[in-house]
């Protein structure tokens, strides 16, 4: 975790917390912090860019085996919308290490449908992605409740009008939550994928993953919910879904030329 801000609260410096790899959003009081050395962060985001690294590869393996290079293909385009400057940019290196065409835009979780409005006239949505910081608030201990989390009515409020745009869930595939947000309520109101049914810390890269999957599965075939749900960090604690069809249009006979 790291801290964004310092507020003071009856007489108690609150730091608001961030998560460095996790999309989490919290708060704490200072004295209650405990402070890492650079060589505890390093270790730590090494660690993690190791593990991470190491999906990526299996996940471009897997897939470059099973090419046939007879065909061309047109990979779907993705939206990512994220609260998160840093995190957003992780998922857009992922995307482009995968080879996706995805683009990002920053907007706070609460402007996330206004901002849905004015992009989705202008360029080509088939997966959207609507991600950032959501935590549960255990004093409010309703966990059916929405307004018990930070964000999670906002990441509702966006697959509403997502979905105003483009109902058919196949034609627009969604992926929306951050951590613990209300999985029930975002599935309910029209996302493919969320998290998270067990309001489990998810990882950064986890929407990335969803995605890939997807983008890889040809458009006349279902999407294993394991299998893409096996490709997460997190796995079914952080992340669930609904049956989707695939987003990969494939194209006959292959050439010399790119598309």
């Amino acid at each position: 975790m790291k801290v964004i801000d310092v507020t003071v609260s009856r007489g108690e410096k609150i730091a608001l917390l961030s998560g460095v790899i996790y999309r989490l959003f919290a708060d704490a009081g200072v004295e209650d912090l405990a402070v890492k050395t650079k060589q505890q962060i390093l270790h730590y985001h090494l660690s993690d860019s190791q593990d991470t690294y190491q999906k990526l590869h299996k996940i471009v393996f897997a897939r470059n085996f099973q090419k046939k290079e007879e065909y061309f293909e047109i990979p779907p385009h993705v939206l990512h919308l994220d609260g998160d400057e840093e995190y957003l940019d992780q998922c857009l290196l992922a995307y482009r290490r995968l080879g996706l065409k995805a683009s990002g835009l920053c907007y706070p979780e609460h402007q996330h449908a206004a901002a849905l409005e004015k992009v989705s006239s202008k360029q080509q949505i088939d997966i959207l992605v609507l991600t950032g910081h959501d935590s549960y608030k255990r004093k409010n201990g309703d966990r059916e409740d929405i307004d018990s989390y930070r964000s999670s009515r906002h990441f509702v409020d966006a697959v509403k009008t997502a979905r105003q745009i483009q109902p058919h869930k196949d034609q627009l595939v969604i992926f929306a939550g951050g951590c613990q947000s209300h999985f029930e309520a975002i599935i309910e109101a029209g996302a493919n994928f969320a998290s998270s049914p067990k309001r489990m810390l998810i990882h950064a890269l986890d929407p990335v993953f969803i995605v890939e999957s997807i983008s890889q599965t040809p458009m006349d075939t279902v999407v294993s919910l394991k299998e893409i749900i096996e490709h997460t960090v997190t796995g079914t604690d952080g992340v669930g879904g609904i049956e989707t069809m695939g987003k990969l249009r494939r194209g006959y006979p292959n050439t010399e030329y790119k598309y």
